[in-house]
C-alpha cells in the first residue's frame, strides 16, 4: 500500500493506522503511552477495539482527543445506525464502495454530517475510492456494539409487549428475545407466537440474571412501569428501552430510552391544526 494511504488521522486508544511493520505501530503507542493490547491491525487501515475504549472509559482518558461514551450524542449513535442501514442496503446490491457524496445523495442526507461522524472515531475512506462497504459495515457494527448478540427481555405480555416479542426484525440485527414477564396467571407460564416464553413477574430478578439479559424492553401500564424500572435496576440490567408513557425517575447506572407513541402522535396533530396540513 502506497505510503500515501498509510498516513492516517490517530484517535489514540481506537483505530490505529495500517503498517507493515507491527513494530512502528507499537512504537508509536508506547510514545503515547498507550497499552499495545489496544491496537488491532486490519487491511484497509483501521480495526474498532470496544474492549480497548471501554478500558480507556474507566481509567478516565484524559486530553482533547479522549473520545468516551458520555462524548458521543444520542443524535450521533442515530445518524450510524441510518449509515449502517443504507450499508446493508448497498451491500445487499453488490455495491463495493461508496462515496459520501454518493451515499448522501442516494439516500437523502448529509455527505459533510457523515464525513463528520465518522471521523469523529477515525478515517475509513480511502482517497481516490471512498468507504469499502464490507468494512464500513463491519466498523459501524462494532462501534454500535452489534458485533455481538445481545440478549432482550420484554416486560408485559400485552398487545404491544407481544407485538415488539415476535417482531423478526430485531432477531436479524443481532437482538435475542429470550424472556417476557407479566403479572397476569392467565399468561404465566404461556409463550408468544414465536416461542419467547412468558414469566411471573415475581420471578424478575431470577430470571433476567439466570438469561444473562443485556437489554429490558418496558411495556407495561403506566401506573407500574417506575415500580418494575426500580426492580429491573436491582437485577443488573444496565439498558432499558421504555414504551411506558409519562416520566420515570431513571436509577443510577441506567441508561433508559424512552418512546412515547402518543407524544409522536400529537406531534403530528400540531402539525395538522397548524402546519401545512391545517385549514
Amino acid at each position: 500500500m502506497p505510503a500515501a494511504q498509510r498516513r492516517r488521522r490517530v484517535v489514540p486508544g481506537i483505530f490505529v493506522p495500517y503498517a507493515p511493520d507491527t513494530n512502528r505501530c507499537g512504537s508509536r503507542a508506547r510514545a503515547r503511552g498507550l497499552p499495545l493490547a489496544g491496537f488491532r491491525l486490519s487491511a484497509l487501515g483501521f480495526r474498532y477495539n470496544p474492549w480497548f475504549v471501554k478500558r480507556r472509559d474507566k481509567q478516565g482518558a484524559q486530553g482533547d482527543t479522549a473520545h468516551s461514551v458520555e462524548q458521543v450524542s444520542e443524535l450521533t449513535t442515530n445518524r450510524l445506525s441510518v449509515y449502517l442501514r443504507c450499508l446493508n442496503l448497498l451491500d445487499a446490491s453488490g455495491v463495493r464502495t461508496v462515496s459520501s457524496q454518493a451515499l448522501a445523495e442516494q439516500f437523502h442526507l448529509n455527505a459533510a454530517q457523515i464525513r463528520k461522524d465518522l471521523a469523529y472515531f477515525g478515517e475509513f475512506g480511502v482517497r481516490g475510492v471512498g468507504y469499502y462497504v464490507k468494512d464500513l459495515k463491519l466498523h459501524l457494527r462494532q462501534i454500535l456494539g452489534l458485533d455481538r448478540k445481545l440478549r432482550v427481555a420484554v416486560l408485559g405480555a400485552g398487545n404491544l409487549g407481544l407485538a415488539l416479542a415476535d417482531y423478526p426484525g430485531f432477531r436479524r440485527e443481532g437482538f435475542e428475545i429470550v424472556a417476557m414477564f407479566d403479572s397476569a396467571d392467565a399468561k404465566i407460564g404461556d409463550e408468544s407466537r414465536s416461542g419467547v416464553p412468558i414469566h411471573d413477574i415475581k420471578e424478575l430478578k431470577k430470571v433476567l440474571r439466570r438469561e444473562r439479559v443485556d437489554i429490558v424492553v418496558l411495556a407495561v401500564p403506566a401506573e407500574s412501569a417506575q415500580h418494575v424500572l426500580d426492580q429491573v435496576a436491582g437485577s443488573g440490567v444496565k439498558a432499558v428501552l421504555n414504551f411506558s408513557p409519562g416520566t420515570l425517575k431513571v436509577p443510577a447506572g441506567i441508561k433508559l430510552k424512552s418512546v412515547d407513541l402518543t407524544v409522536s402522535l400529537e406531534s403530528l396533530s400540531f402539525f395538522l391544526a397548524h402546519g401545512d396540513g391545517g385549514a
